[in-house]
């Protein structure tokens, strides 16, 4: 099957794919692979390898499957593994209420919507954005009631600088995954740096639309406040003593540093030892070992060395899920590769391209609000993206890099009821499900759109 029937049956498999997920509940890397096979031999993949009388051979769906999952374990596994790894660190050490607490000294206590925005934006980097929530939601608690700050003002700019960098900056797994599976797995400092440009303009946005719903919408904690907030100080003290900043600091900072130093003797024509050990130690695998690496004497020196195994053996289990998603994405990535499609998308691609970096924001946003997970939405948004890159001229290292924060913008709109995200955020934030529309499921909107706006703006001058 070829031309616009095919792509007909494409749409329809990607609406089936949502449904599946959705509505049926079916864990998304059984609708994900499942697709994949229908639409690989609709498409006209050979159901075994075949030698054509050239020579060549023309991979079965078996293979181009295998390929595919294999492949995508290859380049991203460990990467993503280590960076939960260094999330899981700070979390068990307390590191991550230390960068919290050097943010909000930076900002200033007159601005705590800001503080805690900026502490969410910071925390979530390396830490998956729910977990952060839960995290950081006791100081969002203690400063509402410090500060007289409206509660829901501030769950809504928690969640907002939390959300932006989980779907925008590496090394939370969606960026990653996207990065790998675009082809610019290598230049991950340029999807950090962009992945820190785009989010200004998600959290300008989401900052002040905080201000305005936190005057229309009222938490129980408002109505309410008999509730014990814990203190800043108790929290502490529940870790023993927080570690220092440069530590806290050290399992994020140094690993891209040394991303950004292998960078600078590339562009510098560095040659010898100096080229070569940087070339190594910038690679993302090993840049984020050294971060595991400084994550573990953080451990060790917080008296937490004996909870490493546990620590570990807990983040293997949270990462495995992802890990087989994002192969599924990248099975879905290789079918459509090896069909028809991309030569027809080529052969017509002056009419897709008047859509243009919008084309994947808009089929993130589609799988995002269908079924819930903005990883899973990023991961397979990318592997439909990757085999159609050279057709919508997006196939340079600038351009893939901003369809990865394009993808990441698509992904947070919106969080809504089968979304865990907006669960954790509603329930945390004391708010109602009818609040949380709201608040939680309104805000990501303004942070997506807001987000788009200042990738479009970007790739003006990209082009």
């Amino acid at each position: 099957m070829t031309g616009i029937p095919f792509v007909i049956v494409f749409v329809l498999a990607i609406v089936a794919m949502i449904v599946l997920i959705s509505k049926f509940k079916i864990h998304p890397f059984l609708s994900i692979m499942l697709v994949s096979l229908v639409l690989g031999l609709l498409g006209g993949v050979p159901l075994v390898n075949v030698t054509n009388d050239d020579g060549t051979v023309v991979n079965g769906i078996a293979t181009v499957i295998g390929s595919g999952f294999s492949s995508t374990f290859t380049s991203i596994g460990i990467v993503i593994i280590f960076g939960a790894m260094i999330g899981t660190f700070l979390e068990a050490t307390g590191a991550a209420l230390k960068l919290a607490d050097m943010v909000v000294k930076l900002v200033g206590p007159k601005h705590p919507e800001l503080a805690i925005e900026l502490m969410g934006w910071v925390v979530s980097i390396p830490v998956f954005c729910d977990s952060g929530f839960v995290v950081l939601n006791p100081i969002r608690k203690a400063l509402v009631k410090k500060t007289g700050t409206s509660s829901v003002a501030m769950t809504v700019c928690l969640s907002a600088g939390l959300y932006a960098s989980h779907v925008f900056i590496p090394p939370t797994p969606g960026p990653i995954a996207a990065a790998n599976t675009l082809n610019v797995g290598d230049h991950l400092l340029l999807v950090m740096g962009l992945g820190v440009l785009v989010s200004i303009p998600a959290l300008v946005g989401s900052y002040f639309y905080a201000k305005y719903i936190g005057k229309k919408v009222k938490a129980k904690d408002e109505v309410d406040s008999v509730g014990v907030v814990k203190s800043y100080e108790e929290l502490v003290a529940s870790y023993g003593k927080l570690p220092s900043g440069l530590m806290s600091l050290a399992p994020i900072i140094v690993p891209i540093i040394l991303m950004a130093m292998s960078n600078v003797a590339s562009i510098l024509g560095w040659s010898g030892a100096a080229r070569t050990a940087f070339s190594f130690l910038g690679t993302p695998i090993i840049a984020l070992a050294v971060g595991v690496v400084l994550g573990i004497i953080l451990l060790i020196q917080t008296k937490s060395g004996e909870k490493l195994y546990d620590l570990t053996n807990d983040t293997l289990k949270t990462v495995g899920p992802i890990l087989f998603v994002t192969a599924a994405g990248g099975v879905l990535g290789k079918v459509i590769s090896a069909t028809s499609l991309v030569s027809f998308i080529t052969e017509n691609a002056e009419s897709l391209q008047v859509i243009g970096i919008f084309f994947p924001f808009l089929l993130a946003a589609i799988l995002k609000s269908a079924q819930g997970s903005s990883t899973v939405a990023i991961t397979t948004t990318a592997g439909i993206m990757a085999p159609l890159m050279g057709a919508l001229g997006m196939d340079s290292v600038a351009m893939s890099a901003l369809c990865v924060m394009a993808i990441g913008a698509g992904a947070m709109t919106v969080s809504h009821a089968n979304d865990s995200y907006f669960w954790v955020v509603t329930n945390f934030g004391e708010m109602t499900p009818d609040q949380g529309y709201k608040t939680q499921t309104l805000g990501t909107l303004v942070e997506g759109v807001c987000s788009m706006a200042g990738i479009f703006v970007i790739s003006l001058f990209l082009h």
